[in-house]
C-alpha cells in the first residue's frame, strides 16, 4: 500500500498554491492562496526580499487598509470605501434650508469667555424671548401592550429597561394619536437598530400594506429590522444623511402613495429640523402641489362646469375623492438641543420676530446643555463646576442621557460662578423650549397642529419631551386607556 503525501509541516515547504510566509507564532506556513506566479500572499509580501522595492502606502479613502503604491490607480476603482452612485433619493442640501450668508456669526467666543454682564445680556433677552410660555408641559407618559413582555422580562438590566418605557411611550402616543394602522408608511429617522420600527410593527399586527424606511447616515450593527419576515410589512433601509433625503423620490412613495408617519426616538438637535423639513417642506408640499388637479379631471363623469361646482358644495364623495394626505403625522422623541445648527434651525423666523439672531442662537444652544449635562460640584467653589463634551455620537442612535456634556475637572468650558446650579438648569430648560417652540410655530405655518410634552420621567431619560404633529384637517383624539 503507498504512503500518503508528506504534510507541509513535514518537507518544510507550504502546501501548493499557499503562501510561502512561516509564521513563527503558529509554527506553520501561512495558509492564504497566493496569485499566480507569485511566493506570498498580500499580507506578507512585504517580508519577501523579492517585494521590498515595492512600497505599500495608506489607502487615501480608508486609511484603515493598505495598498501597493503603484497599483493604487487600479486599488480606487475597486475599494469597497470608494463613494458610490448617489441614489435617486439623494438630493445635495434638499432638506437643509436656505443659507444667508450675512447672517452667519464671526468667529464666537465660548461662554465661559463672556463677560458676566455680556452673560446677564443674553439671559435678560432669553427670559424676555420666553414670556408667556409655559414651563411646564403636559405629561403624556404611556405605554402599549405590544411592550408588556419585553418591560416585564426579569433579564433586562437597567438601560434595557429604560429604552423600553421609552419605546412603550411613544408607541402609546402614536396609537392615541391614531396613527397606527394599515395602508401606511412608517419613516424613522435616525434609526439606529431600528427598534422603533420594530415595536410599531408589533403593535400592527398583521395590518395590510405597511411599510417602514429606515433611514441612518452611518453603518448600524446589531440591526433588527431584517429579521421581519411578515407578509405584510416591509422594512427598507437608507444609509443617507437627513440633509438630503429626497422621500418623492422613493419608489414605494411616488407609486403607492401610502400616507407618511414620521417618528424618530431622541433625534439629535439638527437632525429634528432636517426631518421636519423634510417631512412638512420637501415632500408633504411637493406632493400637494402634484395633486392640484382641476376638480374637472378628478371627476370620472362629463359634468358641466354647474354640476361640478354643485357636487364641490355638496361635498358628493362618491364623485369627489376624498384628498390624499401625505404626511398623516409626526411624533418625535427631541433631543440634544446643542446640536442644533442655525443654518438648518427651522424657527428662524421665529426667532427673527423675538428679534433674535443668528448670535443670540448660537449661545442659547450652548447654554441648553445646562438642562441635562448632571452639573454637581468638583470643589468647594461652585465657579470651578465644568463641562465637557463628548466627542463621540453613539453608533446605534440611542440617546445621550447627559445631553452630550460631562462634569470633568479638566474643562473646555467653564459655568458662571454667580449663577446657582438650579439656576442654570432653569435656563437651560428655558432655551430648549424657545427652540422648541420655533419648531412648534414652523409647523403651525405649514398648516399642522403641533405640540410638546413629556412622555417620560426624567428619572428614565432626562430628554423627556416629544413632538408631535397631525395635519390641521385632523381633529386631534382623545386621550384613550
Amino acid at each position: 500500500m503507498a504512503s500518503s503525501a508528506p504534510t507541509p509541516h513535514a518537507t518544510g515547504f507550504p502546501a501548493e498554491g499557499r503562501c510561502g510566509y512561516y509564521v513563527e507564532k503558529k509554527k506553520r506556513f501561512c495558509r492564504m492562496v497566493v496569485a499566480a506566479g507569485k511566493r506570498f500572499c498580500g499580507e506578507h509580501a512585504g517580508a519577501a526580499e523579492e517585494e521590498n522595492t515595492r512600497k505599500r502606502i495608506l489607502c487615501p479613502l480608508d486609511p484603515k487598509h493598505t495598498v501597493y503604491e503603484d497599483q493604487l490607480a487600479k486599488h480606487l476603482k475597486k475599494c469597497n470605501s470608494r463613494e458610490k452612485p448617489k441614489p435617486d433619493f439623494f438630493i445635495q442640501d434638499i432638506n437643509a434650508g436656505l443659507t444667508d450668508e450675512t447672517e452667519v456669526p464671526e468667529q464666537l467666543v465660548p461662554i465661559s469667555s463672556l463677560s458676566e454682564e455680556q452673560l446677564e445680556n443674553l439671559i435678560k433677552k432669553l427670559r424676555k424671548a420666553s414670556e408667556g410660555l409655559s414651563s411646564t408641559l403636559k405629561d403624556q407618559i404611556m405605554s402599549h401592550p405590544a411592550l408588556h413582555d419585553a418591560l416585564n422580562d426579569p433579564k433586562n438590566g437597567d438601560s434595557a429597561t429604560k429604552h423600553l418605557k421609552q419605546q412603550a411611550s411613544i408607541l402609546g402616543n402614536i396609537e392615541k394619536l391614531k396613527l397606527l394602522g394599515p395602508r401606511r408608511c412608517f419613516v424613522e429617522f435616525g434609526a439606529g437598530k431600528g427598534k422603533l420600527s420594530h415595536w410599531v410593527d408589533i403593535a400592527l399586527k398583521d395590518a395590510e400594506k405597511v411599510h417602514f424606511i429606515l433611514v441612518e447616515k452611518v453603518t448600524t450593527r446589531f440591526k433588527v429590522d431584517g429579521k421581519h419576515r411578515k407578509k405584510n410589512s416591509v422594512f427598507e433601509r437608507l444609509q443617507i444623511d437627513i440633509q438630503h433625503l429626497c422621500l418623492n423620490k422613493i419608489p414605494v412613495l411616488s407609486k403607492e402613495k401610502l400616507p407618511v408617519v414620521g417618528i424618530g426616538k431622541h433625534l439629535c438637535g439638527v437632525a429634528t429640523d432636517l426631518a421636519l423639513r423634510c417631512l412638512v417642506e420637501t415632500y408633504a408640499a411637493s406632493c400637494e402641489e402634484r395633486n392640484e388637479e382641476p376638480l374637472a379631471k378628478r371627476i370620472k363623469n362629463d359634468k358641466t362646469e354647474k354640476e361640478i361646482n354643485t357636487l364641490a358644495k355638496e361635498g358628493n364623495e362618491k364623485s369627489v375623492p376624498e384628498k390624499w394626505t401625505p404626511v398623516a403625522g409626526i411624533v418625535i422623541a427631541l433631543c440634544c438641543h446643542h446640536r442644533c445648527d442655525w443654518r438648518h434651525y427651522v424657527g428662524k423666523e421665529y426667532f427673527k420676530a423675538l428679534g433674535l439672531g443668528a448670535v443670540e442662537f448660537h449661545y442659547f444652544q450652548r447654554m441648553s446643555s445646562w438642562a441635562t449635562c448632571g452639573m454637581r460640584k468638583t470643589s468647594l467653589d461652585a465657579s470651578n463646576i465644568t463641562t465637557k463634551r463628548k466627542d463621540h455620537q453613539n453608533d446605534d442612535g440611542e440617546e445621550h442621557d447627559d445631553g452630550g456634556y460631562r462634569i470633568t475637572d479638566d474643562s473646555v468650558e467653564s459655568l458662571p460662578g454667580f449663577l446657582t446650579v438650579e439656576e442654570k438648569k432653569k435656563i437651560g430648560h428655558l432655551c430648549k423650549l424657545l427652540i422648541d417652540q420655533g419648531r412648534i410655530e414652523y409647523l403651525q405655518q405649514k398648516r399642522f397642529s403641533p405640540a410638546l410634552q413629556y412622555y417620560t420621567d426624567p428619572l428614565v431619560s432626562l430628554e423627556n419631551v416629544l413632538l408631535t404633529a397631525l395635519p390641521n384637517h385632523s381633529s386631534s383624539p382623545e386621550t384613550t386607556t
